[in-house]
This record gives structure tokens, C-alpha cells and sequence, in this order.
């Protein structure tokens, strides 16, 4: 079926719900070309004015999960994923995956960079020397055979459609859109061939949404659509008013998962209890009674996670030698606050734009990314600080300069005071199953 693609814009821009047969039709000329740059930004800004109905949600995301291939696999465990909607430290992919490996699922989990002043996992992953985040589908089946899990970035066969859409929505101001959000999320993961997905959505000063009502209307919407395409999902509102965990960067992160892997780490029950309660759910939705904290505490995750790295390529011996192989900044300074109290609050976006400033980010999509740089031993709120006791933060910086900037940066996003406000729990609310 043929339509002209002005009157299906204009219907659109007028308020009208498109029909199936309109978006699969729209869906298809994303993909090959026949639509302009100028129509496809067109119909974005509609959808941005007018929203979209659930059946127009549904089938948008159907039709960009069918714009390429679609994997299949043939094993002998439930396919399971999760995402994140991004903050600050959050370094959760690098624990779930091999966690749920753990308990018997297989995570083939398709990752992206870092997003504005919220990181990236697969930027994360680069600071693993030999790591493939782009291997051959073969490859990539096979470590998640071996290892039950692979942490990876798209491939151009998976939803090119939502690779085209992304690019002009990003140039053409549209890219704050629930309908397109939810679109180009799931049409990734669908495209992945899962059996269930949890989807992580931060809320608070360092998330892509910070506001409650936001990122509970995404939340439900992510459920809505996850379900109608045939994806068992439940979505987990979770606190992002501090930096999740003790490190936030590339390299310094992947130690910080390390260590928790391997037992070396203490005092940040806030990362592991995120973790946990997400792995819960997800293992939850396909019936799996493996128990999260038992894969960690019994070794079994530490493993999983060093068959994934070896498999793609990274050192054999990472858990047991990471400092051998992980990049390390020649600069290290201590960022003070200016007074002796409390951690009351945290501004967490400045704190990602401060590690975008050290070379930890990118300004630009083509930017180069330095992934020895970042923060180690971030304050939580309810910690005690001071210009003689407890840094906010240890700085890892390429140069003084940077470090000093960074410093500086670091001290004006916490703010201290005589004492703590109340703390949101690190689970604020669960959407679906």
C-alpha cells in the first residue's frame, strides 16, 4: 500500500491518529530513503505537538523493531535484558548481566555511549583493553553461549530505522517525545529477539528525566508499548539524586564493578541494593528462582563477567589483575567542600558535566573520550565532610589544570549543611508485572 507522505504528515500535524498501515508505510521510508530529511523531521515535530495514541505507540515501535533483522536464539534459558534511561555512576549493566547469567538467564544486552552528562556503558566497556563492542553476530552469539551474557553496542542491522529517525529528531529539536522515547528504546530490544526486559528509569537531578510525573508517564508507557509488541516488561522508577556507587567515569567504574564482583567492595549498599531489586524483577517475569546476592556472594557472577571479557576479546586475568590493565590518570587531587557539616544534597548533573569537562565525556558525537579520567570515593549525602576531613571526591585528571577545574566543579555541586535532608530510597516505584 502507497500513500503520499505530505497528506499522512498533515493528517498527523492535524491531530489525526495514524492507522498501522500509515505508520508501517512511514516506517519504511525512514528506512530506505524514499522520505526527505525535511519529511521525516516533519512528522517527528507532529508526533512532538500531538503525542500518539497507544495503538499508534505500538505499532511505531513494531514496525521500527521490523525495519532490519530481528535475532533469534536457540538456547536452553530465557533471553533477558534491561536498560537505563542513564545517570551518573551507573554502572548497573556491568553487575546485572553477569549476575543473571548467574541465575540462568542469557543477557545478549545491546548497550549505548554516554548520552549529554549521563555515561555510557559501552564507554565504559572501551576502557577495557581488547574488549569488542562491535564483534561479528557470530562472535557475539557465541559469548553469550559461553559466558551467558555480552554486553555490546547496535549493529546497523538492528533497527535501522530508529538510527535515521534518532539523527534528525536530535537536529530538529523533537527529541523530547514519550511516543518516540518508547520507540526507540524498545525497537532495539525487541530487534534483540528477548523473552523479557526490565527498564531502569532514573529520576532526580542527574537523570535524562528528573521530575516524578516524567518518568513515571515514560515508565507506563514503556510497559504499555513492551506489552502490546508481545514483551513481558516491568519498569523500576529508581533515585538518581547522587551518584549511583563510589566512582563515576569509564575506567574508574569497570574497577568499581569489579570490585564488587570479586568482594573487594564496602560501603555502598545503594549500588547493590538497585541491582538486586532490577535482577528480581527480570528474573521474576520468566519464573527463574535464582537468588541475585548468592551469584554474588558465591563467586558466580565474577566468573560469568570474566568469560563475557575474555570472549570478547578483553585479558583473560582482568579480575584478577585489573590495575594491570585499566587505564589510570597521572593526576590525583582531592576535592574539598569549602565547609566542615553534611553532605545535604547533591547536584548530580553538574557532577557528569564535571566529568565531561576532564575529557571523561563527549561534548560532541565525534569527541574523542579520555577513559582513564573520572571520580573515585564520591561523598553521599549523610556523610561527614570538611576542608580538613573527608574530600567530597577524589579527582582523576590528565593534568593539574583539569583536576583544579574539576575540583572546583565538585565543590560547588554538593551542597553541605548542618544536616542531611530526608534521602528518597534508592527504589522509588515499580511499573508492570
Amino acid at each position: 500500500m502507497t500513500f503520499l507522505a505530505q497528506e499522512v504528515i498533515r493528517r498527523k500535524r492535524d491531530g489525526h491518529a495514524l492507522t498501522a498501515e500509515e505508520i508501517d508505510w512511514l516506517v519504511r521510508g525512514i528506512t530506505d530513503g524514499s522520505l526527505s530529511d525535511a519529511q521525516v523531521g516533519a512528522l517527528a515535530m507532529a508526533i512532538v505537538i500531538n503525542g500518539m495514541g497507544r495503538d499508534e505507540r505500538v505499532a511505531l515501535t513494531g514496525a521500527m523493531t521490523r525495519s532490519g533483522e530481528v535475532l533469534a536464539w536457540d538456547l536452553d534459558r530465557p533471553v533477558l535484558d534491561k536498560h537505563s534511561t542513564g545517570g551518573v555512576g551507573d554502572k548497573v549493566s556491568l553487575l546485572l548481566a553477569p549476575i543473571v547469567a548467574a541465575c540462568g538467564g542469557a543477557v545478549p544486552m545491546i548497550s549505548g555511549r554516554g548520552l549529554g552528562h549521563t555515561g555510557g556503558t559501552l564507554d565504559k566497556l572501551d576502557a577495557i583493553p581488547g574488549y569488542e563492542t562491535a564483534p561479528g553476530p557470530d562472535r557475539f552469539a557465541a559469548a553469550v553461549r559461553t559466558a551467558g551474557c555480552a554486553i555490546i553496542g547496535q549493529t546497523g542491522d538492528l533497527a535501522p530505522a530508529d538510527r535515521r529517525l534518532y539523527a534528525i529528531r536530535d537536529a530538529t529539536g523533537t527529541v523530547e517525545s514519550i511516543p518516540l522515547i518508547v520507540a526507540s528504546i524498545l525497537s532495539k530490544k525487541l530487534a534483540a529477539g528477548l523473552d523479557a526486559l526490565v527498564m531502569d528509569v532514573k529520576v532526580g537531578s542527574g537523570a535524562f528525566l528528573p521530575e516524578l510525573d516524567q518518568a513515571r508517564e515514560l515508565a507506563e508507557a514503556i510497559v504499555e508499548v513492551a506489552v502490546g509488541n508481545g514483551l513481558p516488561t516491568v519498569a523500576v522508577l529508581t533515585d538518581m539524586d547522587r551518584v549511583l556507587g563510589r566512582a563515576a567515569g569509564n575506567g574508574v567504574e569497570v574497577r568499581e564493578a569489579i570490585d564488587h564482583l570479586t568482594g573487594e567492595a564496602a560501603g555502598d549498599d545503594r549500588l547493590i541494593e538497585v541491582t538486586i531489586a532490577l535482577c528480581q524483577r527480570l528474573l521474576a517475569l520468566k519464573g527463574l528462582d535464582g537468588d541475585p546476592r548468592e551469584a554474588l556472594r558465591s563467586g558466580a557472577a565474577a566468573e560469568a563477567f570474566a568469560r563475557m571479557v575474555s570472549e570478547l576479546g578483553g585479558p583473560a586475568d582482568l579480575l584478577e589483575h585489573p590495575d594491570a590493565h585499566l587505564p589510570r590518570a597521572p593526576v590525583t587531587v582531592e576535592a574539598h567542600a569549602e565547609r566542615d557539616g553534611v553532605v545535604a544534597a547533591v547536584d548530580v548533573r553538574a557532577v557528569g558535566l564535571a566529568i565531561i569537562d576532564l575529557g571523561g565525556g563527549r561534548r560532541r558525537e565525534d569527541d574523542a573520550i579520555d577513559h582513564a579520567v573520572g571520580l573515585t570515593e564520591v561523598a553521599e549525602p549523610g556523610e561527614r565532610v570538611g576542608p580538613g576531613g573527608r574530600p567530597l571526591a577524589l579527582v582523576h585528571a590528565r593534568d593539574e589544570d583539569s583536576a583544579a577545574r574539576a575540583a572546583d566543579a565538585i565543590s560547588a555541586a554538593f551542597r553541605v549543611g548542618d544536616r542531611m535532608l530526608d534521602p528518597n530510597p534508592a527504589v522509588l516505584e515499580v511499573t508492570g508485572a
